[in-house]
Formats: structure tokens, sequence, C-alpha cells
């Protein structure tokens, strides 16, 4: 095989070698204006231009004779003022609540239903807490919602053992088979 590539195809045959006219102009005088240029960097805003009559002002001397600094208007800052404070976790409060309505409702046997809700809420939230970092709050709500989910589960089911056997024992129409 050799290097040489093969040779172009023949012109389609039609009699003229001429290529096609361009396109007519679009209407309107065929005006197309240039596109804007690209933003700047930095976001695509530009600085605010300087302020009338110079631009930035140097601060005033010290005062003679004197290291006195005069405090600040404000008065002192206490430290992390700056700071946001953490957030309580929703499900914390959730858990709690739902546990403290579990034991309410645990004479009715609601308990048996609410009180596994809500240690389940409790445990997945003290989970989320102590995966975020610091950022979030309300393990003690976690934890005492999960707690009450569980003695409100335990009265539930203690009551519903009660009210079966008093029952059974209080019934005079009970008697055993001969």
């Amino acid at each position: 095989m050799s290097d040489i590539p093969p040779p172009p195809p023949p012109p389609p045959s039609g009699g003229s070698s001429n290529p096609p006219p361009p396109p007519p102009p679009p209407p309107g005088g065929g005006y197309n204006p240039t596109p804007p240029p690209p933003p700047p960097s930095g976001g695509g805003f530009s600085p605010p231009p300087p302020p009338p009559g110079g631009g930035y002002a140097p601060p005033p001397p010290p005062p003679p004779g004197g290291g006195f600094v005069p405090p600040s208007p404000g008065g002192y800052i206490p430290p992390g003022a700056g700071y946001a404070a953490q957030r309580t976790d929703g499900l914390a409060i959730a858990a709690l609540v739902i546990g403290i309505v579990s034991i309410v409702c645990s004479i009715v046997c609601f308990g048996i239903i609410l009180g596994p809700t809500a240690a389940i809420m409790g445990f997945i939230s003290r989970q989320r807490i102590a995966t975020s970092g610091g950022m979030m709050g309300g393990g003690t709500l976690a934890l005492v919602g999960l707690i009450l989910g569980v003695v409100g589960f335990v009265a539930s089911v203690g009551w519903f053992f009660f009210v079966i056997v008093s029952g059974a024992l209080n019934n005079p129409g009970a008697t055993p088979s001969p």
C-alpha cells in the first residue's frame, strides 16, 4: 500500500463550474449589529464610581499626646454576639410532644401506637443532631421524647393487660366448665 491519498472525486456533471450565488441579504438592509462584549470577570458587576470630590479620604491623625482610643459608640460588645444561635431539630420537638401524648393516652391504649413512634423519632433526631457538627440543638428534647415514648408504650401495654385480667376476674358469669 502506498501513502498517497486517493484523488478527489470528479465535479458533478452539469456543465457549469461556477459556484452557486450567495443568498440574498435579509430584509431591512442586512444590518446585523455586533453582539455586546462579554461581562467582565467578578460576577458581571463593575466597581462603583469614586465619590465626588476626590476619592478615598484618609482617617484623621491621632490626637496629640496619647494612645487613648475612645470606646466604640455601641459600648462593649460581648464575645460571640455575631454568631447565630443553634437551631433546635424539629424532629426532637415532635418526639417530645408525641411522647407526652403517648403517656396521656395510654389509658385508651393509644400509647401502643404513639409510644414507638415517639421513640423512633427521638432516636433519629439524636442521630441527626450528633452528625450536624454542632449546628443543630435539641438532643435533650430528643432523649426525653424517646424515654417518654418507651414509658407510654409500656404503660399502655400494662393498662391493656390490667383491663383484660381484671375484667376476667370480676365477671360473675365466667365459670369454669366442669
